[in-house]
């Protein structure tokens, strides 16, 4: 069986033949070359109006890298023509198998985006033997394809959140679908800004946006004011992670004042390394750290009892209907004001300002998936982590749509992996 038979099986192109193939040896690297020829006649296709036209000259041969085959390099050699094109004047001609000036095939570009979904970039060239900057191209290729793609119809539940993606800390605003349906990034912008979240929305649009039901976010205030503005029809919910993670952080400035004092008396430090016993719940507590909460829990210490204030907050999520579930914030909230303990006071007055947007999460816990920005957050922090950081933001930007953008990909004559 011929290695042309093979090319022709998995990517044939109309009006051009497959010639002579070479197998080399070039810096303890196999390399097969194979020659690509214009069907005898047939006319060359004009890169700017895409029609036939008469050839006007040919121009040096060059070299397109093909997907490897058995681990060997394989190379495309051909020799562009260009075309007297009656309404562009002389244009190149327009190949079928790579894009433009870019002497990476169409196929292999592809092929190296889908690797790059599994692997990090840096990973994918060395497995296929190319540069960085070839399998960042093919990403951005492929994300370009996908987005102009995508169909942003009829959604009606998003979440808003932000990630933090460099020192500084530098943020980025992340806009995500989260119909029971169908799940994925919409729009990335940078910082956290009102201004940031309003260019969503403009380029979301205004026939989409008056579409939205649900719109789930933290209670970072430049997106409360703006999603009040913009999507005011729509039902906003507070998300439950940042709820329960800003209960989290006023328990452990607690625990750290008291610390402190009781350094200062010169008492038995029965707080040291305790952070996590109290941060983590109780399903997830070590062994160690689960006998080390029991004895702290018999103390009379402001860290224990907001401790318990935290793990009561948390049967507020168990009811069903917001008017049982407003009467048990309202109560919670009226006895964490009389704890005397400052940090778990602002909690509570923090709650009582949202409550209404709070009792909405009881309105549709079932309908919305609420728990996939959380998700989707923790992917992008991957995301960014696997890659060893990104200093640019275009090109995190590219990495975070190319993971969790759930784009589409043109069916091609084969598929490799």
């Amino acid at each position: 069986m011929q290695i042309k038979y093979i090319l022709n099986q998995i990517q044939k192109h109309k009006g051009f033949i497959y010639g002579q193939a070479r197998l080399l040896k070039k810096a303890r690297r196999m390399v097969m070359e194979i020659d690509i020829q214009p069907r005898k006649n047939s006319l060359p296709i004009c890169s700017g109006c895409q029609k036939k036209g008469p050839g006007y000259d040919t121009q040096s041969v060059r070299r397109y890298e093909f997907v490897p085959l058995w681990g060997i390099a394989l190379f495309f050699l051909y020799a562009r023509r260009r075309v007297d094109c009656p309404g562009c004047g002389i244009k190149v001609e327009q190949l079928p198998w790579a894009e433009g000036k870019q002497h990476l095939t169409k196929t292999f570009a592809w092929f190296l985006a889908s690797w790059a979904r599994r692997l990090s970039w840096k990973e994918t060239a060395e497995a296929f033997q190319t540069s960085w900057d070839q399998v960042f191209r093919s990403v951005k290729m492929a994300v370009a394809w996908g987005l102009a793609q995508r169909d942003l119809n009829n959604i009606a539940a998003i979440g808003i959140d932000e990630i933090a993606w460099s020192k500084g800390p530098k943020y980025l605003t992340m806009v995500y679908q989260i119909d029971a349906g169908c799940r994925r990034l919409l729009w990335i912008g940078r910082e956290r800004t009102q201004k940031t979240l309003r260019t969503f929305f403009e380029e979301f649009g205004p026939e989409a946006t008056s579409q939205l039901r649900f719109i789930c976010s933290d209670m970072w205030k430049p997106y409360l004011r703006v999603v009040a503005e913009k999507a005011g029809q729509a039902l906003h919910i507070l998300d439950r992670f940042h709820i329960m993670s800003k209960v989290g952080k006023a328990i452990d400035k607690v625990r750290a004042q008291e610390v402190k004092k009781i350094k200062a008396r010169g008492e038995t430090p029965v707080l040291t390394h305790s952070r996590w016993c109290f941060l983590k719940r109780p399903e997830n507590l070590t062994d160690k750290q689960a006998v080390k909460l029991k004895d702290l829990l018999s103390l009379n210490l402001r860290t224990v009892r907001a401790y318990l204030l935290k793990e009561d907050l948390q049967r507020f999520w168990t009811y069903n209907t917001p008017g049982w579930a407003g009467r048990f914030l309202d109560d919670w909230c009226t006895r964490t004001m009389r704890s005397r303990i400052p940090p778990m006071k602002k909690i509570a007055r923090m709650l009582r300002n949202h409550r209404p947007l709070l009792l909405n999460w009881f309105r549709v816990k079932d309908r919305v998936a609420l728990g996939a920005v959380e998700g989707f957050n923790n992917k992008a922090k991957l995301v960014t982590k696997k890659a060893y950081g990104f200093r640019n933001y275009e090109v995190i930007k590219i990495a975070l749509y190319h993971t969790l953008g759930k784009l589409s990909h043109p069916k091609g004559t084969h598929r490799f992996c």
